[in-house]
């Protein structure tokens, strides 16, 4: 691993140990309380996840999560992985088949715009054209590359993405509060 490499790993380990610590310490010290009257104030209730709300979704929202938190999972083992190996071409094979089945698939989910397509498709018009260019560079050996378009797609395809399918209405949003 190469020194950048493991300094950002660094980074990454203590900024979740570090939010991890601000969870334990609330509760611990009972201001759990205070963050439970905010989201009752806001009226925002979580609850143990409604399954049954995804298994009565059309097919291509049953798809599109299906296949988005698959890449969110190879996505997570690719960039905290060795790369280049043969593991890492092998998961990187699935996560681009899965990364274009959850942009392709998102172009059939049109419920909250009357029918038309909305901001967030932007993300998959992006990804879809995206996606073969870094493989592109990745077969040319252009690494730098090949490393920020996969990022960014890992980012903003799937974190941002995923962050506004937990907007009020949506369905993450129901599954979960």
């Amino acid at each position: 691993m190469t020194a950048p490499a493991r300094s950002m790993l660094v980074r990454r380990t203590v900024f979740v140990l570090a939010l991890v610590a601000a969870i334990v310490t609330t509760a611990t010290f009972g201001k759990f309380d205070a963050y439970q009257d905010a989201l009752a104030r806001l009226e925002i209730h979580p609850h143990v996840p409604d399954f049954a709300l995804v298994a009565a979704a059309k097919p291509a929202i049953q798809l599109h999560l299906a296949t988005a938190l698959l890449a969110l999972a190879i996505g997570t083992i690719l960039l905290l992985g060795v790369k280049g190996n043969r593991l890492h071409r092998a998961l990187g094979w699935t996560w681009v088949i899965a990364m274009a089945t959850t942009a392709v698939s998102s172009l059939f989910i049109r419920e909250l715009n009357h029918g038309a397509l909305s901001f967030i498709h932007l993300l998959s018009g992006w990804t879809i054209v995206g996606l073969p260019m870094a493989v592109y560079a990745a077969r040319r050996h252009k690494v730098a590359q090949h490393r920020r378009s996969m990022t960014g797609m890992f980012v903003g395809g799937l974190i941002l993405a995923g962050l506004l399918a937990f907007l009020p209405g949506r369905l993450m949003w129901e599954l979960f509060f």
